[in-house]
């Protein structure tokens, strides 16, 4: 395992360094991994169907829990650190009651800043990210975990295997020297496990994921009472959506304005990565447009032949991009002004898709209202670098007081 983290620049300094073009073309991607399988099987994830996937075992001096592709992992206490990658793990530590033992997060100024613009609406919830190292800055090797000595990794081995500079060997060796890896990469777009994780390889939703989590740090019942919220949410938005042929067209894009260009996304694939756009069940006006990956790229013309009603601008929330600025430059530009939802003001600020529970249910009930305002209220909007707008109570999609007290165990 050769460290690598002093070669080359870092992608902090990519994300740093150059506005929407650097950025757009990190955050487009989202470090790979993103390459879809031949056939997608038919899904309706994360919209909740009462099952239970979680396997826990308690045994006398610890826990076991069994999750693809790990298999069974044995824990022998409660994780006290956690090494995290993707902020999704992170949101979910948070949510359980264990965000202090997060000591790793991929990009943390973004995802911690993101974050907290949802836990600011919630009394006595933050998350400390300051500090924290970015743990793909200069890929991840095996001296950085020995350093960090974390009881549990809350990342998928098979993703870990694509990584340079690891082999079997060397996952091995930290999950038996340091900690076990638990994690599931690939659900988040149904995309194939590379070579040698095929046959153990099995896909799970956002909240099933979570449900597996939740047993690492013996939470389920805050587990439960979450997933309840969550449940009904998304009653509520599927009780409340109008008709499909009344439904809006809509696309899910991260503009690139140095390059005129749109990295698009779909809406209603199966992955967890669509956890927040998924159930809201609009019309994507790019629905039979195939790409290699999640995302493709298609430029002005494009958009306009496919006129949108709604754009919903990923990473909106996230203080990468200035949707101030996105807006003036779609109005001023001169295919861009012909829009639709430029010209009615329907570019909305969209959330992250690396989301754990919670923000999936604030990015679950932007879009409802972002969507149909007729359903579900009107979006106030979002203001860059301001905190989710203050929604009356009346007009909330779940109750921020409950869902508060779960996370902090004030019940």
């Amino acid at each position: 395992m050769e460290s690598d983290r002093s070669s080359g620049p870092t992608r902090r300094d990519v994300i740093s360094g150059g506005g929407a073009i650097a950025i757009g073309s990190v955050l487009a991607g989202c470090t790979g991994g993103d390459e879809r399988p031949e056939s997608t099987p038919n899904e309706t994830a994360d919209e909740p169907d009462g099952t239970s996937t979680a396997t826990a075992t308690d045994e006398d001096d610890g826990h076991t829990v069994t999750m693809a592709p790990m298999g069974e992992v044995a824990f022998d206490s409660v994780p006290e650190s956690a090494f995290v990658i993707f902020p999704q793990y992170a949101d979910m530590a948070v949510a359980l009651g264990h965000g202090d033992a997060v000591n790793a997060v991929y990009v943390p100024e973004m995802s911690g800043t993101t974050m907290n613009t949802y836990y600011d609406r919630l009394e006595g919830v933050s998350f400390e990210w300051e500090g924290l190292p970015d743990p793909l800055a200069d890929g991840v090797d095996g001296e950085f975990l020995f350093e960090l000595d974390s009881d549990v990794h809350f990342v998928d081995p098979a993703y870990m295997s694509t990584q340079d500079g690891w082999d079997d060997a060397d996952l091995e060796e930290i999950a038996s020297s340091v900690g076990p890896w638990f994690g599931n990469f690939y659900s988040g777009t149904r995309a194939d496990p590379p070579a040698g994780y095929g046959d153990r390889y099995e896909y799970y939703d956002l909240w099933e994921l979570f449900e597996n989590v939740a047993a690492v740090f013996r939470e389920g019942e805050r587990y439960r009472d979450l997933a309840a919220i969550h449940e009904e949410l998304v009653a509520t938005i599927r009780d409340g959506l109008p008709p499909e042929d009344d439904r809006p067209t809509a696309v899910r894009v991260t503009a690139n304005t140095e390059t005129d260009e749109f990295y698009t996304y779909h809406l209603n694939e199966p992955g967890y990565w669509l956890a927040d756009t998924r159930p809201l069940g609009a019309i994507d006006a790019f629905a039979e447009r195939n790409w290699t990956d999640l995302w493709g790229t298609v430029g002005y013309e494009t958009m306009v032949e496919a006129d949108p009603d709604v754009i919903l601008h990923l990473w909106g929330t996230t203080p990468t991009y200035d949707m101030t600025e996105i807006r003036e430059t779609l109005a001023d530009h001169p295919v861009g002004g012909e829009l639709s939802a430029v010209q009615n003001d329907r570019v909305y600020a969209a959330g992250m898709r690396y989301q754990g529970p919670i923000m999936n249910l604030f990015q679950l009930e932007m879009g409802a209202k972002q969507l149909y305002p007729e359903q579900f209220g009107e979006w106030p909007g979002y203001e860059d670098g301001e905190p989710y707008p203050e929604i009356p109570a009346d007009e909330q999609l779940f109750d921020r007081t409950e869902l508060a007290r779960i996370v902090t165990g004030d019940r």
